[in-house]
C-alpha cells in the first residue's frame, strides 16, 4: 500500500482543555465554583476545582519539543504547542501528520473523571456537563467529521450515570470513559451487578463504548518505593489485562451480549498470553463451572473488544492470533508516546514489516475503530481528501522543526502582546 492511499484513526488522543473551556457553559449560580485555571506564586498554571489543585504534567504536553526536555515537571500553556489546546491548530496538526480523525480523552479531570468525582453532589454533575457540552459541541463540533467525542460520567450513582449517558448520546457522543478498577477509588468492582449492571445495559441500548484508559489502574501497581519512573511507564499496559479479567470473568462480557469495551493506550501484546491462559483455565478448571455460553473465555473476549497501540512491532505478527478485527492504531498526540509528524511512515514501517496486506492494514489503520464506534469517517469529507496525502497536502505550511519549551512560551507572548 502506497503511503499517501492510507487512512489513519487514531483512537487514543489527548487534549490539554484551554483555560476558557467552562465560559458559558454552567448555570449562572455555580459560575464561581468551576474549574478554572490559576497561576501560584511560584508561576506554575494549575487547574483548580473548589480548592483541589491539577497540574499538567509535561510529559502531557511534549510533542515537538526537544527530548532533553521533557519530563514530569508542570507545563504552562505557553509553553506548549498549541496544537495541544487549541482546536485550530490541533487539526492543522492532524493534517500534517495524515490523520483523518481523533478520539481526544481529557487531562485535568482525570481519565475517568475522577478529579471531579471527588466532590459526589449536584455541583459536581454540573461541571461534568458542562464538560461533556464543551468537548462535543465546542471541540469535536468545531471539525465535524474530525474528532469522536467521548464524554466524562459521574461514577458515583449508577443512576446519574445512566442518565448523562442518555443525554450525550443524543448529541452524537460515541463513548464514554471509565475507571479500569474502580475498585481503586473505593467504587464498586466491575463484578457488582447490582451496581454496574444498568449502566453496562443502558450503555448497550445507547450503543456507547465503554473505554478503559490506562492510567486510573495504576494504583494495582505496587513498585518498591524507590523504583524509577520507567516501572510505571512500562509496566502500565499490564493494567489493561487486570481490567479485562474483572470485566471478562465477571457479568459484563458474558451477560450483555451488546456491551463494547475498548482498551486504550494498553497495547496488544499482553492479548495472546492472556487469552491463552483464560482458555486453558476454563477448559481445565472445570470444577468451578465458569459458564460463558458454550464458547472460549478468548471468543468472548474477541466479541466485545478493541485494543488500541501506539507500537507493538513483535506483537502485530500475531495479528490474526488475536484478532484482526481487534486491533485498532493510536498516535497518542501531545504525549511522550505520540508520534508526530510522521505517523504514516512510521505505521506503514511497521505493519508492512510484520508482514501485513492492505486489507489488514486497512482494518488496523481505521475500518475496525470506525466500525467499532458506529462512526462513519467520510460523512464529512469523501474518501479521496481523507488519505494522508490529501490531508497533508493542506499542511505543508505546518511548522514541524523541534522547538524548546522557551520558544513556545516566546511566541505565545509575543502572540497576546499583539493582539492586546
Amino acid at each position: 500500500m502506497n503511503i499517501d492511499d492510507m487512512v489513519l484513526v487514531s483512537i487514543d488522543d489527548h487534549v490539554v482543555e484551554p483555560p476558557d473551556m467552562f465560559d458559558g457553559r454552567v448555570p449562572a449560580k455555580w459560575t464561581d465554583l468551576a474549574p478554572q485555571v490559576v497561576r501560584g506564586e511560584d508561576g506554575i498554571e494549575r487547574w483548580i476545582y473548589r480548592g483541589r489543585p491539577t497540574g499538567v504534567s509535561g510529559l502531557n504536553a511534549v510533542v515537538s519539543w526537544p527530548a532533553e526536555e521533557w519530563g514530569r515537571d508542570p507545563a504552562n500553556f505557553a509553553e506548549m504547542r498549541p496544537g495541544v489546546y487549541d482546536i485550530h491548530e490541533r487539526v492543522r496538526d492532524m493534517d500534517r501528520n495524515g490523520i483523518l480523525a481523533s478520539m481526544c480523552f481529557p487531562t485535568f479531570t482525570g481519565f475517568s473523571a475522577g478529579h471531579l468525582n471527588h466532590y459526589k453532589d449536584e455541583i459536581t454533575i454540573s461541571m461534568i456537563q458542562a464538560y461533556n457540552d464543551w468537548h462535543i459541541d465546542g471541540w469535536a463540533g468545531a471539525y465535524p467529521g474530525r474528532f469522536i467525542p467521548i464524554a466524562l460520567l459521574p461514577t458515583w450513582d449508577p443512576e446519574l450515570m445512566k442518565a448523562e449517558i442518555r443525554r450525550v448520546a443524543a448529541k452524537g457522543c460515541k463513548a464514554v470513559t471509565m475507571p479500569e478498577l474502580p475498585h481503586l477509588e473505593g467504587l464498586p468492582s466491575y463484578h457488582n451487578i447490582e451496581y454496574w449492571g444498568p449502566v453496562f445495559q443502558t450503555l448497550s441500548d445507547e450503543n456507547l463504548v465503554m473505554c478503559l484508559h490506562i492510567g486510573q489502574g495504576f494504583g494495582s501497581i505496587k513498585s518498591a518505593p524507590d523504583a524509577p519512573i520507567d516501572n510505571l511507564i512500562i509496566l502500565a499496559c499490564q493494567v489493561s489485562s487486570v481490567a479485562a479479567q474483572d470485566l471478562l470473568w465477571g457479568p459484563a462480557m458474558r451477560s450483555y451480549p451488546d456491551l463494547r469495551f475498548a482498551f486504550s493506550e494498553g497495547g496488544i501484546g499482553w492479548i495472546p498470553f492472556y487469552l491463552d491462559r483464560c482458555d486453558r483455565h476454563y477448559t481445565n478448571q472445570r470444577w468451578l463451572r465458569r459458564d460463558f455460553g458454550g464458547k472460549l473465555p478468548s471468543e468472548v473476549f474477541r466479541e466485545h473488544t478493541l485494543a488500541c497501540y501506539v507500537t507493538d512491532p513483535t506483537s502485530l505478527k500475531l495479528r490474526h492470533e488475536i484478532g484482526i478485527d481487534n486491533i485498532a492504531w493510536e498516535c497518542d498526540y501531545p504525549h511522550s508516546d505520540s508520534i508526530w509528524p510522521n505517523a504514516p511512515e512510521f505505521v506503514h514501517a511497521e505493519l508492512t514489516g510484520a508482514g501485513a496486506s492492505d486489507d489488514d492494514i486497512e482494518k488496523i489503520t481505521w475500518q475496525n475503530a470506525t466500525r467499532f464506534f458506529n462512526w462513519d469517517p467520510f460523512a464529512a469529507l469523501p474518501k479521496e481528501q481523507a488519505t494522508v496525502g490529501a490531508l497533508r497536502a493542506r499542511a505543508a505550511d505546518v511548522e514541524t522543526a523541534t522547538v524548546p519549551r522557551a520558544e513556545w512560551a516566546r511566541r505565545y507572548a509575543q502572540k497576546h502582546a499583539t493582539a492586546a
